[in-house]
């Protein structure tokens, strides 16, 4: 038999008394802290939304049968498992029971071991569906930076550190990172918390854009400065005035635009094509780039003077593979996310498919991550990384390094259930409390993260 981990409370119905007392003996040999009851009506009395526990219950009893318990029970809590029990071996109620939302069916006489068993497999899913709960609490009560940079690993930390200390500043800003790191949530993080907030957030990615109408989208233009056209256009530039102008893959801008881009840095103003009248701007100017730009400057791809003046503040994304912890969070918030715009539900994510996400090393990063959270909702909870990208996941880390990512994950999770509470983290992991002080100074984990604020 498996030992289960979470055994919550269990619920027995039935209204035998030798029934009532035999599977009591057996569920509580097995860990579980059991009360037994003769009628469903009492049964619904100790029910109630989220209650952490599972019910077992008889079909045919002489007041309420389990099926109409059942749908009563569902009314007050959807995810509460029930297990029915007949003895009559009905197939066709056992099928309609299942489709109606039991957890399982078994007939009496049942061995001690497949009750013992089918209660523990109950209480897993339980535990998972808990789980996810309390992550969407958490996602529900993030606000500021917190709700767009979820996590709490180290990498991550500093990262809203350092965006809380330039956002409420006009301070230009250069973020650095791989692709798919989050750059333009960053940008973005940044604009929501300062006081230009209220104003236009403009996004332009400069790898896009022809070069044939950079100039013309970027300062606008005045009627006639082309054959044939006869209106004004409002440039981007001039659009993001009073708020904030992203420059994604800055490093694609082409020569020409970058001598254009370092005199509005300067002056703080723009010409419009086919105008002579100077515009001044009230302008904050984000760019974001995945290359190595000093290294750009020196194979004279981009101008040294231009790198200064955007680089007064510099500030990296970290790559997913080094904030591993937090892909949990990360991949429930993105399934939560699918889910409602697929308008499916939620699938139940594993912990056998949440150790094959930590062992990933994410090459595409958060946009992979979210990719494979998509993916895992419209499939209905199969492997996120099934086939083509099971195969790719052989990744630079070596074992042991991958062994560590993921223990630090656990204890950091567990320090998350428990609200930061040594013992209760104990508890979860099942180790002594030398062994969780030398993991912490290991892994450099402050339990005080982990606690409510």
């Amino acid at each position: 038999m498996v030992d289960y981990q979470y055994k919550g409370p269990v619920l027995f119905i039935d209204d035998e008394m030798h029934i009532r007392l035999s599977a009591k003996q057996t569920l509580e040999l097995a860990g579980f802290d059991v009360v037994c009851l003769e009628n469903a009506e009492d049964a619904l009395k100790q029910l109630e939304q989220g209650w952490p526990g599972i019910v077992i219950s008889d079909i045919k009893m002489p007041t309420m049968d389990g099926l109409t318990f059942m749908e009563k029970a569902h009314d007050i809590d959807k995810d509460i498992p029930i297990i029915l029990i007949t003895g009559h071996g009905d197939v066709t109620m056992a099928v309609q029971a299942m489709r109606d939302g039991a957890y399982d069916f078994i007939e009496k006489p049942f061995p001690s071991e497949l009750l013992s068993d089918t209660a523990g497999r109950a209480m897993e899913k339980l535990s998972l569906i808990r789980e996810n709960r309390e992550l969407r609490e958490k996602l529900k009560n993030q606000s500021g930076i917190a709700e767009n940079l979820l996590g709490k690993s180290q990498p991550i930390e500093q990262l809203r550190k350092l965006i809380g200390n330039v956002a409420n500043t006009d301070t230009d800003v250069l973020i650095m990172g791989e692709t798919g790191t989050g750059k333009e949530m960053v940008a973005r993080c940044l604009h929501e918390n300062s006081t230009r907030h209220n104003a236009h957030f403009v996004a332009v990615n400069c790898g896009a854009m022809p070069e044939s109408i950079f100039e013309s989208e970027l300062f606008g233009y005045e009627p006639g400065a082309f054959p044939g056209n006869p209106n004004r256009r409002i440039g981007k530039i001039e659009h993001s005035s009073g708020g904030t102008l992203f420059l994604d893959e800055i490093e694609t801008l082409p020569m020409t635009m970058q001598v254009k881009l370092l005199r509005v840095l300067q002056e703080r103003s723009i010409e419009r094509l086919g105008s002579n009248q100077v515009i001044p701007l009230n302008l904050r100017i984000l760019a974001a780039t995945k290359a190595d730009l000093l290294h750009e400057v020196q194979k004279g791809n981009f101008r040294e003077d231009l790198y200064y003046r955007l680089s007064v503040v510099m500030i990296p994304t970290p790559p997913l593979r080094n904030w591993k912890e937090d892909i949990p969070l990360l991949f429930q918030h993105f399934a939560q996310e699918a889910s409602q715009r697929f308008s499916r539900d939620c699938p139940i994510i594993r912990e056998g498919q949440i150790q094959g996400l930590v062992a990933h090393n994410w090459p595409g990063n958060i946009r992979e991550l979210k990719n494979a959270a998509e993916r895992f909702v419209l499939n209905d909870g199969q492997s996120p990384l099934a086939g083509e990208q099971a195969a790719l996941n052989e990744d630079s880390q070596n074992l042991p390094q991958k062994v560590e990512a993921y223990e630090k994950g656990l204890i950091m999770q567990a320090l998350e259930k428990a609200g930061g509470s040594i013992k209760g983290a104990m508890e979860i992991l099942g180790v002594p409390r030398k062994t969780l002080s030398d993991k912490l100074k290991k892994y450099e984990i402050d339990r005080a993260d982990f606690q409510e604020k």
